[in-house]
């Protein structure tokens, strides 16, 4: 079962996987712990997420657990189709590199009807699926990204979450390293391979400035930028100013910016109207999960032409005349352009997605249906796994600390 652009590249796939694996110490110490006893044995995972390397460690994870993996890709251009085709020697994938619109709603269609028990997603494709169409076979799952949390929340509120999910993304161990550390470095992979120009001096603006915002803003000027912050949230606005980044709205910031880095799950943070100001040459880039985040259709209604000029980088011209560079056709640019995020950073985010799984299977009788939050024994299973992957040792609170720290007598 499955679709796959290409068997032969599994030799490929399997060397990429055992370097990422090489460098996911973390992750896998955990799931060797489960190795012997398949706490999964029985239970099909359905799984939507980015195809990388650094997932192929977690589908390793999954199956040395005893599990029965069905994968498709979690966006239709970030599948490295090396590492679907070595997976697809392991378990059943739907997934591949430049899909249309329909080949991927068919590929999350293909996983959903294997009736996964337990479903883990990037961006809640998969969940919302199940959802609607009234999956009865799944028990629970978990969610990777921020933008996926919005979305199955918004189906709690709407009554219509039929299983217990568990927010991967409102973990310590996942926004403060991924979505920061992760996202702020991979971004910029992605923009220096489409485009192979220089960052020092040149004016970058972030778009967004929670945890994603953040590390792109921080990213940038390490390499020597000339920052500035667009939010809306007057709380986040003032962080950033204080921050020491140049903090205006987003017609200001259209009319200098030389990079623009949308970081913010929300849809049409770039409007066509803020396109039109741009400097001539202005370089336009996604960080977010879905392709909503630049005004995308209306650009290219409006442009009198289109043309490749880079692997990955497209040059608009605007009826004014104006050349515009769209990185990734608007879509994740770390994961388009690029390789995603180091391996380092993700072993955090799928120990969590790794032990939730194994959290909600156990529990999901005894759960609502609702979004929860990783279980804080997961976390800190997760973060000590890490820190002894990078030979930190850490100290105990003694009982004299935990007593004086449970009493409101200063003695």
């Amino acid at each position: 079962m499955g679709k796959i652009a290409d068997a032969d590249l599994a030799p490929e796939g399997e060397k990429n996987f055992l370097w990422a694996k090489g460098h996911m110490t973390a992750l896998s110490s955990i799931a060797e712990k489960h190795a012997k006893t398949k706490p999964l044995k029985g239970i099909t995972v359905g799984v939507c997420l980015h195809v990388t390397k650094e997932t192929s460690v977690l589908i390793d994870s999954l199956l040395l657990a005893g599990a029965d993996v069905k994968l498709a890709d979690a966006n239709p251009l970030s599948t490295q189709d090396d590492i679907a085709a070595y997976l697809a020697t392991r378990a059943d994938v739907w997934a591949w590199r430049g899909q249309t619109g329909k080949e991927y709603d068919w590929c999350i269609n293909e996983v959903l009807a294997s009736k996964p028990d337990l479903i883990i997603d990037d961006g809640a494709d998969l969940h919302v699926a199940a959802n609607l169409s009234h999956a009865k076979s799944v028990l629970g799952g978990c969610e990777e990204t921020t933008t996926g949390v919005v979305r199955v929340k918004a189906l709690e509120k709407d009554g219509k979450l039929g299983y217990p999910i568990i927010a991967i993304n409102n973990a310590k161990t996942k926004f403060l390293f991924d979505n920061r550390f992760g996202t702020g470095q991979s971004t910029f992979d992605g923009i220096l391979r489409a485009t192979s120009l220089l960052i020092a001096g040149k004016k970058v603006v972030v778009v967004g400035y929670g945890w994603v915002g953040k590390g792109v803003a921080k990213r940038a000027r390490g390499l020597d930028a000339n920052v500035t912050v667009v939010e809306i949230d007057p709380i986040k606005a003032l962080e950033a100013h204080l921050d020491g980044f140049l903090v205006c709205n987003i017609a200001e910031a259209a009319r200098y910016g030389e990079i623009f880095i949308t970081c913010t799950g929300q849809k049409h943070v770039i409007s066509y109207s803020a396109v039109k100001t741009m400097r001539d040459g202005a370089i336009v880039s996604n960080a977010g999960h879905f392709d909503v985040e630049i005004d995308v259709k209306s650009i290219m209604d409006e442009a009198k032409s289109v043309k490749q000029v880079r692997p990955n980088t497209d040059e608009i011209v605007l009826p004014s005349g104006k050349r515009i560079y769209l990185l990734g056709k608007g879509r994740i640019v770390n994961l388009v352009a690029a390789e995603g995020h180091p391996p380092e950073v993700m072993q955090m985010s799928f120990g969590d997605q790794f032990m939730s799984a194994l959290y909600v299977y156990k529990n999901h009788s005894k759960l609502k249906n609702k979004v929860i939050d990783v279980p804080i024994e997961v976390e800190e299973e997760v973060a000590m796994s890490t820190l002894h992957s990078l030979g930190i040792t850490i100290d105990k609170a003694t009982k004299e600390q935990l007593k004086y720290g449970e009493s409101w007598a200063l003695e």
